[in-house]
């Protein structure tokens, strides 16, 4: 397990969760919290407790594929309670254009608020931008799975 970094934002909320960042969600692998600029209804993130740096730093193994896919679910159990009625969507920024060099998952009840914030979440293709959770998941499947 990576050590936590001491200059990492979202380290500091999983040691020390504040009154200003309350967990929706804690496990022994992942928190969850409302995002301080939220884009939409509702707009969550779900970290892990392992600082990971971005998407760039997963690889086809199990244990990652096992953490995006726990990430993932925690956030639609959230938004299913919260926003049963809404559009969901699921994914991460990627480098250059992630704000945190901290693995994050953004999951979002739809519509965005104010529609022009969509542009933030649009994949840029081979240029990185956003990927939804569950491309990353094809692109990290281990190739031994049957998942």
């Amino acid at each position: 397990m990576a050590a936590a970094n001491q200059s990492c934002i979202f380290c500091q909320i999983i040691r020390n969760p504040t009154s200003t960042t309350r967990l929706l969600h804690a496990d022994e692998k992942v928190v969850a919290f409302q995002d301080i600029r939220p884009a939409a209804q509702r707009h969550y993130l779900v970290i892990p407790k392992e600082h990971i740096p971005t998407v760039r730093d997963l690889q086809r193994r199990d244990e990652d594929y096992s953490l995006v896919s726990h990430m993932l679910s925690v956030g639609k159990q959230l938004l299913q309670k919260d926003s049963p009625q809404a559009l969901h969507r699921f994914g991460f920024h990627q480098p250059p254009f992630n704000s945190v060099d901290h693995l994050h998952l953004h999951c979002f009840a739809l519509p965005f608020v104010p529609r022009w914030k969509a542009i933030k979440y649009k994949s840029l293709g081979p240029f990185g931008g956003f990927i939804e959770a569950e491309t990353l998941l094809a692109k990290i499947r281990p190739l031994h799975s049957t998942v």
